[in-house]
């Protein structure tokens, strides 16, 4: 005996609004075995318990004559398509009873299922699907059937046909029946691709201070192009990376027009136009840094945007003196082309370290080219003027810097990553104009992360550094390379580690190595345990050749999870290394340290 399961795929997807809370209301659920709690899970009225006040009678029986459709989803997706379902209320079938007639209170209901047989896979297509793609339904005849491996096979077959230019592709037909007797789901979906549409207007819709036509060299809309479901994503991350917008969504037109293309509108919504924010981390060694911002996200209209922002550190630590930093940043996106952010910026710096003095006066105009969602890439030319001092004496030089640098990023999460890598790689050939030698710094920061079942995730990351051209006399002193401290070898002394020349006189080195790993252990909903292990070296040539001094670190620390990044509280000490091993630093900040 043959029974067709008619509208399967949309009585899976029947919801409910949640009914009103009750206290002493008894609900008995009866199925086999597991079955009864995912059956007490997905009950209306079995939620119904957890509330502290008691409910109307009509909401019971409301949330009663729901849970059949419910019950019956949950069924056929785990194989059951010839099940028994019965819930009364109070002795009486729900299905009878009208919520109009309700008794003024309920006591008990009593949900039985019985699911009878797992029903397997027969006979299913889902056609016709697009040339060049994948099979869309991938299960063999004889597994257990369930409706989401069917639905899946459908939204691949549309996905398929909207990949190529079908826009409005859409099932025209289906059959599924359930062989009770086989106990066998055999399907037949029927696709209807529809016309290949190109892309026709975009429309810009909803309230923005950023003028239109700005608005649509952000978007790089390719009207007449064939239709690509990808570009309306690209667009719509265009859009977001900006920072000027809260919200940008793309919607296609529901008919297309007459000449074959597809309109589609865009609304935007503003971001607030000004942003301010204020930071603060500690470390024993490092002491008390404090950071401010000031952000306009639309200062001329076109979706620029400056940014004014202060660092000052070494407050109360242990690194000889404060460091500080005042920096503006002026943002253009979609200058020259779609994907290519001009960038202007100024910056003055000082940095008063255990080794090293300086003041920075820096002028820098670059590009930024977003090649991916994942990868970009930036170039420049900047004016940099320094005075610095260190065990040497006081050197001061003026270079141009010609920036480049190279950024992948496939982390699951920027603040608290558990699987991914990113790589950043950053060349700055200089050109001395007085005070050094001509040269290049490169620097390579490398992360990788691995997850470890549900809790644990391992962590990885690898620095190198190294300056080339100018001898390690020459060479302008705060290019030079240290190790030591939260952003290198937690453990040891902030920058403790460079280059003795000779007793007395230590200075940066111009090769750089650090190792850092991390086992980060999840104990609950918001907080985790962390151990790591920290490794630097310091070499006075250009490039490592084991010449040079190692020092270690390793430590324990915890995490706190805000749900928009940790807090972090390390505790490290020193390993192996020259000078003293025997000291306890802690750091305190927000986010994973790498």
């Amino acid at each position: 005996m043959y029974r067709t399961v008619c509208q399967v795929l949309a009585v899976i997807s029947a919801t409910c609004g949640a009914p009103g809370a009750l206290l002493a209301l008894t609900v008995d659920v009866r199925a086999p075995g597991d079955l009864a709690d995912e059956v007490r899970a997905a009950s209306l009225t079995a939620s119904l318990q957890d509330e502290e006040t008691a409910p109307r009678a009509i909401d019971v029986i409301s949330a009663a004559q729901a849970d059949y459709a419910r019950l019956i989803g949950l069924l056929y997706d785990k194989g059951y398509f010839g099940p028994t379902i019965s819930i009364t209320v109070d002795g009486r079938e729900a299905a009878s009873l009208s919520p109009v007639a309700a008794p003024r209170a309920v006591n008990t209901v009593v949900v039985t299922v019985d699911p009878g047989k797992v029903f397997t896979f027969g006979t299913v297509t889902v056609s016709p699907i697009a040339t060049g793609t994948e099979p869309v339904f991938q299960v063999a005849p004889g597994e257990t059937a369930n409706v989401s491996a069917l639905r899946t096979a459908t939204e691949a077959g549309i996905e398929g046909w909207r990949q190529q230019g079908h826009a409005k592709a859409a099932v025209s037909g289906q059959q599924i029946i359930a062989n009770h007797p086989a106990g066998q789901l055999n399907a037949d979906i029927r696709l209807n691709p529809g016309p290949r549409l190109r892309l026709g207007r975009l429309n810009i819709e909803g309230k923005s201070n950023v003028r239109e036509k700005r608005l649509r060299e952000i978007a790089g809309w390719p009207s007449g192009e064939v239709f690509d479901p990808d570009t309306l994503d690209l667009v719509e991350k265009r859009f977001r990376r900006t920072g000027t917008f809260a919200s940008a969504s793309l919607t296609e037109a529901e008919t297309p027009n007459p000449d074959g293309t597809l309109d589609v509108t865009a609304q935007i919504t503003d971001q607030l136009p000004r942003r301010y924010s204020f930071g603060a981390e500690y470390g024993t060694t490092d002491g008390l840094s404090v950071s401010a911002l000031w952000l306009h996200r639309n200062i001329f209209g076109g979706a620029e945007r400056l940014q004014i922002d202060g660092e000052i550190s070494g407050v109360g630590g242990d690194t000889e003196g404060v460091d500080f930093r005042l920096g503006a940043q002026l943002s253009r996106p979609a200058t020259w082309r779609t994907d290519l952010e001009a960038v202007l910026l100024a910056e003055i710096e000082q940095r008063d370290d255990p080794n090293l003095f300086s003041r920075t006066a820096r002028l820098e105009f670059s590009t930024v080219y977003f090649a991916s969602e994942d990868r970009e890439y930036s170039y420049g030319i900047g004016l940099q003027r320094a005075e610095t001092r260190d065990d040497l004496g006081e050197r001061d030089y003026t270079i141009l810097t010609f920036p480049f640098s190279a950024k992948f990023d496939r982390r699951d999460n920027e603040l608290n990553a558990t699987s991914g890598y990113y790589a950043e790689a950053s060349l700055r050939p200089f050109i001395n104009i007085d005070g050094t030698s001509d040269g290049i710094v490169t620097t390579l920061d490398l992360r990788t992360y691995r997850k470890l079942g549900e809790r644990v995730v391992l962590a990885a990351r690898g620095l190198f550094g190294s300056v080339a051209g100018p001898s390690i006399e020459e060479a302008p002193a705060d290019f030079l390379f240290f190790s030591g401290g939260s952003g290198t070898v937690r453990g040891q002394d902030y920058q403790s580690l460079g280059v003795e020349l000779s007793p007395g006189v230590t200075i940066g080195g111009r090769s750089f190595v650090g190792l850092s790993g991390e086992m980060r252990v999840k104990t609950g909903d918001r907080f985790s345990v962390v151990g790591f292990y920290d490794a630097g070296y310091i070499g006075s040539e250009s490039f490592f050749d084991g010449e040079g001094e190692w020092h270690t670190g390793f430590g324990a620390g915890v995490r706190y999870d805000t749900g928009i990044g940790p807090i972090r509280f390390d505790v490290a000490l020193p390993g192996s290394g020259p000078g003293d091993n025997s000291g306890v630093e802690i750091y305190i900040g927000i986010g994973q340290a790498f």
